[in-house]
């Protein structure tokens, strides 16, 4: 029995750990003729106090995700992946990725790169791929970098 995965959602960010989900989720994505929905959520709650005088962070913020997720879509098709969609999202990663987004595509893996966050920060504020493992309703794989082992 095999396993296959129609609508594959990859979180990216700029991380190493992001890079090796991204190249994991073309993989899958083609063996499996997936859509591929590639998405950046920017946490505003990183940057809303300072928002409100400086409106030009939010749209760096926009501007680097539509570059990183475009560069992301044409490595996918020149790799073969067909159907690639880009996703910009606004709020908490953890929570956007697991359910908003894994809801509006219908996805049924979601891919992520673990974290590096050191003992004391993941119990102050806990890990992205910690909290989509738990809460998501489909299928996770967290990708970790060859630095892990």
């Amino acid at each position: 029995m095999s396993i296959t995965y129609k609508h594959i959602l990859v979180a990216v960010d700029g991380s190493k750990e992001a890079e090796w989900a991204f190249k994991n989720s073309v993989a899958i994505a083609k063996r499996n003729d997936a859509t591929l929905n590639l998405a950046n959520v920017i946490d505003t709650r990183s940057f809303a106090a300072v928002e409100a005088y400086d409106r030009s962070i939010a749209d760096k913020a926009q501007a680097f995700a539509e570059e990183l997720l475009a560069g992301y879509k044409k490595e996918a098709e020149a790799a073969g992946v067909t159907k690639v969609n880009v996703i910009v999202d606004y709020g908490s990663p953890k929570s956007v990725i697991a359910k908003d987004l894994a809801n509006k595509v219908e996805a049924d893996l979601i891919i992520c790169g673990a974290t590096g966050l050191s003992t004391v920060e993941r119990f102050l504020i806990g890990s992205v791929s910690e909290y989509i493992v738990r809460a998501a309703k489909c299928d996770v794989l967290v990708v970790r970098t060859d630095e892990h082992e």
